[in-house]
């Protein structure tokens, strides 16, 4: 056997101890390394809704017996923290107290049936009060917020109550933002919406007429 073919095979064979040692070694590395699967196993999906609302909660008669209480009692400046632009608008408190505990009850029997379908939250009750809100044109407006804060009572969810026929103003929609387009809200007369009090909503800028309705906050455990 010639040197050459010699040579050759001594070359061939290091080659295939190579591989060899590489596959021994492949089946090592196989054998110890971790294997990444997703262990979880959840009770629950998140069931909680970007909105619920309840047609025709409150008659249109009933709507302009809540405007005319409250206009009776006065209308103040609304004020925000912060930025001073970002709301255009007068309100009065409304209480049981102004022969309105019927409103409360209303409220409260609808918060608690669509909370229980469409959020599930721990509720505590309406501690705030109702708050009537009044947008008049041209620049009757709420820019884009949330509704809890640090050191505040812990809001859960946020009502709005549309309390003007849409065909007597123009503009003052309520959007409700989980991405950069936002939700329109019904502008039915006597619609109640209701939503987590951490969503970004806004309410567009009257431009004719005026928008009223009665805006309240549910508070309840801090979320966790």
């Amino acid at each position: 056997m010639s040197l050459f073919l010699i040579g050759r095979l001594k070359q061939n064979w290091k080659i295939k101890k190579k591989q060899d040692e590489r596959k021994e070694m492949s089946k090592i590395i196989n054998i110890h390394e971790p294997k990444f699967e997703n262990s979880s196993w959840n009770f629950e999906l998140d069931q909680v809704s970007l909105y619920a609302f309840w047609n025709n909660a409150f008659s249109k008669e009933e709507c302009q017996t809540i405007i005319n209480i409250a206009k009776d009692k006065g209308l103040i400046k609304g004020k925000t923290k912060g930025e001073t632009d970002v709301r255009d608008s007068k309100i009065s408190w409304l209480y049981p107290a102004d022969n309105i505990d019927w409103v409360f009850r209303r409220i409260t029997d609808m918060t608690l049936n669509l909370n229980e379908r469409f959020f599930k939250f721990d509720l505590f009750g309406l501690n705030e009060g109702l708050q009537f809100t009044n947008y008049e044109a041209p620049s009757g407006k709420y820019g884009k917020h949330v509704d809890r804060g640090m050191n505040m009572q812990v809001r859960k969810l946020s009502i709005s109550i549309q309390l003007t026929n849409p065909e007597e103003y123009e503009g003052g929609e309520l959007y409700l933002y989980d991405d950069d387009k936002g939700t329109l809200m019904d502008k039915t007369q006597g619609t109640l919406i209701l939503f987590p009090s951490y969503v970004l909503h806004e309410v567009m800028p009257v431009t004719k007429g005026e928008r009223n309705s009665l805006v309240t906050w549910v508070t309840g455990k801090q979320f966790k």
